[in-house]
């Protein structure tokens, strides 16, 4: 029997199935606390902690920030760093709910994604960013025998409309009056 390439006769197939079969999906909920934004990104190497850090101190020194990343082998240890407690905490406890290697969480106050993303996609450890956001947030995970990956994100709400001319006028006055556009 063929079921999408499986071949379901033989050691082999056996194998791959039951794999297959194993692997489950899950939302992993992240906390996002009023003023907050998080960055979720998938990185590569030790070093990508500091190498953030570094990133959000040069390009936004006044935000306070946190920096989680996950290892995927060795100690397999969260690492830490930024420049405020209460972020580091809460990168912490973000990084560890996903609990997926190769993954980072940058908590940020006082400061927007806008101004440090661009930078931090430079740091030669990023592979990629899932999203940057204040908003609610899952995260779907896929685990298995080996560990646990994020296939994408939720990221809010789904579209109400199309915006009208006058939402149009309402989004240009914003980015202006927060300084964003002259």
């Amino acid at each position: 029997m063929f079921i999408r390439g499986l071949n379901f006769s033989g050691p082999i197939a056996d194998r791959r199935l039951l794999k297959a079969i194993l692997m489950e999906l899950k939302l992993v909920p992240l906390e996002i606390p009023e003023g907050v934004n998080l960055i979720l990104g998938q990185s590569h190497f030790i070093k990508t902690v500091e190498d953030i850090y570094e990133a959000m101190v040069n390009t936004a020194p006044l935000s306070k920030f946190g920096v989680a990343f996950n290892e995927a082998s060795g100690p397999s240890l969260t690492r830490v760093d930024g420049n405020d407690p209460a972020m580091r905490e809460l990168a912490v406890r973000n990084a560890s709910a996903i609990a997926a290697g190769h993954i980072f969480v940058v908590a940020m106050r006082d400061g927007y994604p806008i101004n440090v993303l661009g930078r931090i996609k430079d740091v030669p450890e990023v592979c990629g960013i899932f999203c940057a956001t204040a908003n609610p947030l899952e995260v779907v995970i896929a685990e298995s025998e080996l560990g646990r990956g994020i296939l994408g994100v939720i990221d809010g709400a789904p579209p109400k409309g199309v915006e009208t001319p006058e939402d149009a006028d309402r989004r240009q006055a914003f980015l202006r009056m927060i300084g964003y556009k002259r």
